[in-house]
């Protein structure tokens, strides 16, 4: 019989639904009193197979008596049962039954009990839906909140109740900014808004939050949520889960940090660029503000001393607001740090200190009391400080601040900060120690190069220097302006094979060897024959001392002499490209020079050329890392060096910028070194020449045509000593010659007086003994000028003397032009 029962649930999944389920009813004593259709069905036994008969007798196998007999005890102790019983069916099989009994009272106060059964895997299907639901809201450690359509809180598990501080009942009826910070509440409502509109799901959506019983710590929760409906579609609210994962948020983030640490720190070789880059990647992800204090030889490129008080400079400073500025030092100042001080303590211990509660002791106030009473206004509550140590040196302290975030610094933020510093530290190493080597380098290329090119009355003067290693600073392409006698000067452009500091050393001699050759005023192409021996010895020195280093192989060189008074220049290169010869009305030519061969490879000859320059030409030396940039070949750089040349009339200054910005390119892959010089010529009134015949009168005639010019010049001042001088020269010119003698007045900043011979014979100056009737007269020479010396010709030498005159008619201002 069926037995219409409606106090179970007859929800569509339920297996214990009395519609679709087994039933049955037993009396106190254990007898069948009620049997349904589909209990028949289950396990055929008709109701008057069992009504009025013990459930024992009828459906029980005596094998599972004692699983029957704790199931009824267990019924009877707890008013129900829920399990798996084995009963037999009418053809005696075994069959596992799912079964729920529940006692029912009956109207005469007697006691009946409501068997509902069905098949095992149903029931225990069903069963453990349930047990899963029961979890959720009972054991699981993640958060489930149901939320009613309109946002308002149907349920929630006791996770949820323990994340916001109340009981599980407190929230039914309660929207999330009821427990939740507005800020962070609007955010998760307006997502779970979406998903009940549309559908989509919302899966492991972190969101950070502050609970309004704790809004002094942040929260990062993971939210999902998931509309429900039910079979027709009638939306009846979102369930969404929420877990805490601000641990693992942090742990993350730090290390996305320190990923980010090696990729920021350290892009350069830059002491101060270097703690900048330290102090933009600490905020705002771990500090509101942090300052990198460095000892100050450090920011100068020097070892560090390691004296605890010692004074620092402030490199870089970062906050999240402009705030800061009123309150920390800027970048450039010094300061020392009192005793009790954090960063004191710090640097005396190299070791970190962290301070979770920031108190500001005595010593603070030491340091600067109005700055200490602005960061106590600011609201700065946590402080953490971090020796910068490399190669076992203390280089300075990292200083991380707290203030508007209002969690105090933690451990696991101090062993971010150490790593930071870290990684800041062997950087900042680096850069220091970079820094040294630079400075030196500039230092030796500044002592090899001309400081400053002095002016002078034959040429202007203009030019660039630009090495190849741009960072190093140095390079092996070099320039020169050297005066010579009689108003002449040498202009000089050389190259060495290589760059750096290798190619700068060697650079370095071969200038010094140019300059003691052009003092001999040797012709160009003995220069370069001398450079070339040089060159091969040097060579041969380095590669038997030093097989490391990189090796001398050659360099190049363009000697030239300029002489304004007859604006005549002699040339010879020895493998370097020809120089630029532009003339007033603007041509540009490349003369043929004979080429010579590089320096050291020893025993060629060379060829010195000599050009007629109008006054106002131009001449551009240059070195062939000018012509080859950019890929170019040598014809096409000439090219553009003849477009950027072309108008002469504009300043040297304006030609140089034209030249670079032809040719130059921004990273040049070699060494370039750029001369111009613009020509003068004396005037015919600066200059007298008399041809004298080897008399003994060739003396007094000499004498007698000086004085008279000198009289013509306005310079009777220097009329005696003058007198002298051209005595003495033209005597001992008549004594070791047989030729005629010239002799070459020329005015301007100094009196100039030169006496040419025939002879090659060199003069000596000396003591001579107090016996001796002769040899003093160059003894007095030399007493008499500034500067004299000897300089041969093809054809003999010319003995000159330079005197300063007491004002310069007509003479050129000096001045010097600043090397670029």
């Amino acid at each position: 019989m069926d037995t219409p029962v409606t106090t179970f649930s007859e929800a569509p999944d339920d297996p214990f639904a009395v519609r679709r389920s087994a039933s049955a009813v037993l009396d106190d004593n254990g007898r069948v009193v009620g049997w349904s259709e589909r209990a028949e069905a289950l396990l055929g036994y008709a109701p008057e197979d069992v009504l009025g008969r013990p459930v024992r007798e009828v459906l029980l196998d005596p094998r599972d008596e004692d699983v029957v007999m704790a199931a009824a005890a267990a019924c009877v102790s707890a008013g129900g049962w829920f399990g798996v019983i084995p009963v037999r069916d009418r053809g005696g099989k075994r069959v596992e039954l799912g079964c729920r009994v529940r006692a029912v009272a009956r109207a005469d106060s007697g006691i009946e009990w409501f068997l509902v059964g069905g098949p095992a895997e149903r029931v225990v299907q069903w069963e453990t839906d349930r047990s899963v639901l029961d979890g959720m809201f009972r054991r699981s450690p993640i958060g489930l909140a149901v939320l009613a359509p309109d946002l308002s809180l149907l349920r929630v598990n006791r996770a949820i109740a323990r994340f916001g501080g109340f009981p599980a009942a407190y929230y039914r009826g309660l929207r999330i900014g009821d427990f939740v910070i507005a800020r962070d509440a609007e955010t998760v409502e307006a997502r779970l808004r979406r998903v009940l509109e549309t559908g989509d799901p919302l899966i492991f959506t972190e969101q950070p939050c502050r609970l309004r019983h704790d809004p002094d710590r942040e929260l990062v929760v993971s939210v999902s949520a998931f509309r429900m409906q039910d079979p027709a579609g009638r939306v009846l609210g979102v369930t969404q889960m929420v877990e805490d994962v601000t641990d693992r948020y942090r742990a993350r983030r730090r290390l996305a940090l320190l990923n980010d640490v090696g990729a920021r720190i350290g892009t350069t070789l830059d002491v101060e660029r270097t703690a900048r880059e330290l102090a933009e990647v600490a905020v705002p992800d771990l500090a509101d503000c942090v300052s990198v204090d460095l000892l100050e030889p450090v920011t100068r490129g020097e070892e560090p001393g390691q004296e605890a008080l010692a004074p620092m400079a402030r490199a870089a400073v970062r906050s999240i607001s402009s705030e800061a500025s009123r309150v920390m030092y800027p970048v450039g100042h010094t300061m020392h740090f009192p005793p009790g001080a954090p960063q004191a303590r710090c640097l005396a211990g190299r070791r970190p200190v962290l301070e979770p509660v920031l108190e500001f002791s005595p010593g603070w106030s030491s340091l600067d009391p109005d700055k200490v009473e602005r960061v106590l206004e600011l609201g700065v509550h946590s402080l953490i400080v971090v020796p910068l140590v490399a190669r076992g040196l203390v280089l300075g302290v990292v200083s991380l601040w707290r203030w508007r975030r209002p969690e105090p610094f933690e451990e696991d933020d101090l062993t971010l900060a150490e790593e930071f510093a870290a990684r800041a530290a062997v950087c900042i190493d680096n850069a220091r120690r970079y820094t040294q080597q630079h400075q030196a380098a500039i230092a030796l290329q500044r002592s090899l190069l001309p400081s400053e090119v002095p002016a002078h009355p034959a040429v202007e003067i203009d030019h660039r220097y630009l090495p190849a290693d741009a960072t190093a600073g140095v390079g092996g392409d070099w320039f020169d302006v050297i005066p010579l006698s009689g108003l002449r000067v040498a202009l000089v452009v050389g190259d060495v094979v290589g760059h750096g500091i290798h190619a700068a050393a060697t650079m370095g001699r071969l200038r010094t060897a140019v300059h003691t050759l052009a003092n001999l005023d040797l012709p160009p192409d003995e220069v370069l024959s001398h450079l070339d021996d040089l060159v091969d010895r040097l060579a041969a020195e380095q590669e038997a001392t030093d097989e490391c280093a990189p090796q001398v192989v050659g360099a190049t060189c363009l000697y030239a002499v300029y002489d304004p008074v007859g604006g005549r220049c002699a040339l010879a290169r020895a493998g370097h490209p020809p120089p630029a010869v532009v003339t007033p009305d603007g041509r540009v030519d490349f003369p043929e020079l004979p080429a010579g061969p590089p320096l050291g490879l020893g025993g060629l000859p060379f060829e010195a050329v000599e050009l007629e320059l109008p006054e106002g030409s131009l001449l551009a030396l240059y070195t062939d890392g000018l012509l080859a940039g950019q890929r170019r070949d040598a014809d096409e750089g000439l090219e553009l060096l003849r477009g950027a040349l072309s108008d002469p009339a504009r300043s040297l200054e304006d030609i140089c910028k034209a030249v670079e910005d032809a040719l130059l390119p921004d990273r040049p892959g070699d060494d370039i070194a750029l001369l111009t010089a613009r020509t003068r010529c004396l005037a015919a009134h600066q200059v007298a020449t008399w041809e004298l015949s080897a008399e003994p009168t060739a003396a007094a005639e000499g004498r007698t045509l000086a004085v008279a010019q000198l009289n013509d010049w306005g310079l009777e001042e220097v009329a005696f000593t003058t007198e002298l001088i051209v005595s003495e020269l033209i005597t001992n010119a008549y004594r070791y010659s047989s030729g005629p003698v010239t002799l070459r007045l020329i005015r301007d900043r100094h009196l100039i007086c030169e006496v040419s011979d025939p002879s090659s014979t060199s003069p000596h100056l000396r003591h001579a003994a107090a016996t001796e009737e002769g040899g003093r007269g160059l003894f007095l020479v030399a007493q008499l000028t500034e500067r004299w010396g000897t300089r041969y010709v093809r054809n003999g030498k010319t003995i000159w003397t330079e005197q300063p005159l007491p004002s310069m008619p007509g003479g050129v201002s000096p001045h010097v032009f600043p090397v670029k």
